[in-house]
């Protein structure tokens, strides 16, 4: 199979097509043929080992210590099912699906092995693979961390990122839990966050939100520029701050600035599930949740989606195509 492998840490030009090993489902697993993945803010981090601050050492036993240990990139995929392990009976070949590969990585490639327990579901039946996968990434992130904060109609949420994949997924979700969404965002992106749901939309570069006046129930930072210290004075008493990128000094103190603050403090690892997952297709199979594709690369072209991503302007997702027919990818 074809494959999107790096061999060294380094910049977008580190990633090469190279032919490897179709992978065999074991026991447990399900083989997919990939036709779509993402390239991920994940990605970026793994294939330059930028991590946040302090977490080199905890990340390298995952992504390696002198090279890449994992060397086939992608978090996520949307496929058929091509065969599966002799213990798997939920799925069968033939299925069109969505999973989470996590730090197993491995989706920039024509085939992936994913355990049938893991996060794995049914595709969307409105929705191409292209725009499928987009949920899974962004959207499992988004939905793990929300519910981490138990928010109620009427409560006010600030994201911060509201542009990103997580961000855009998170706007989606909190709008759906009847929350009073504040986004903030590149002043070139409003229209966007606000089409999502957003009742407000701020430019970070116009507006300081430590300083504009508003407080939240939730604050919600997908960018890692709003740590506890600046944000303790915007929750509201008993509030949540809930930490998508933080550095390890932050994840370390989160429990005790939870209990001296009386404000949920949450940040690390994230579980993935296929009931979150499954939650997200029924959502996008009624209409309730949109995807935001930024654009579409073929695997051949991944040194320009990885490019395109070290840029930090891409709105929502960034789509890798693998090889496939064209009848396939609209299924």
């Amino acid at each position: 199979m074809k494959a999107a492998v790096y061999r060294r840490f380094g910049p977008p030009e580190a990633v090469r097509i190279e032919e490897a090993a179709t992978p065999l489902p074991g026991r447990n697993e399900v083989l997919i043929k990939v036709h779509a993945s993402t390239v991920s803010a994940a990605d970026h981090r793994a294939r330059g080992r930028d991590v946040p601050r302090g977490l080199g050492v905890l990340a390298a036993p995952v992504l390696g210590i002198f090279r890449p240990r994992r060397r086939v990139l992608g978090m996520d995929v949307a496929g058929v099912v091509e065969a599966v392990g002799a213990a798997v009976t939920k799925f069968q070949p033939g299925d069109a699906v969505i999973a989470m590969l996590g730090a197993s990585f491995g989706g920039h490639a024509e085939y992936a092995c994913v355990p049938a327990d893991g996060a794995i579901t049914a595709k969307p039946r409105n929705m191409t693979f292209e725009d499928a996968v987009t949920l899974v990434f962004g959207g499992l992130t988004a939905r793990v961390f929300l519910s981490r904060a138990g928010i109620k109609p009427g409560g006010r949420v600030l994201v911060n990122g509201a542009s990103g994949a997580v961000g855009t997924a998170a706007v989606q979700l909190a709008k759906q839990l009847g929350a009073h969404v504040t986004g903030v965002s590149s002043g070139t992106n409003p229209d966007l966050v606000a089409s999502l749901g957003a009742d407000r939309v701020l430019d970070y570069a116009a507006v300081d939100v430590t300083t504009e006046g508003g407080t939240y129930d939730v604050v919600m930072d997908c960018v890692g520029n709003l740590p506890f210290e600046r944000a303790a004075a915007l929750i509201n008493p008993g509030g949540a701050l809930l930490l998508v990128v933080a550095d390890l000094e932050a994840i370390l103190l989160a429990p005790w600035r939870s209990r001296a603050s009386g404000k949920l403090v949450t940040a690390g690892s994230v579980t993935y599930t296929p009931e979150d997952l499954a939650f997200l297709v029924r959502l996008a199979e009624h209409g309730h949740y949109r995807t935001v594709r930024d654009r579409s690369y073929d695997l051949a072209d991944v040194v320009a989606a990885h490019r395109f991503v070290d840029a930090g302007r891409k709105r929502g997702n960034v789509v890798l195509r693998m090889p496939a027919s064209s009848a396939a990818r609209k299924s």
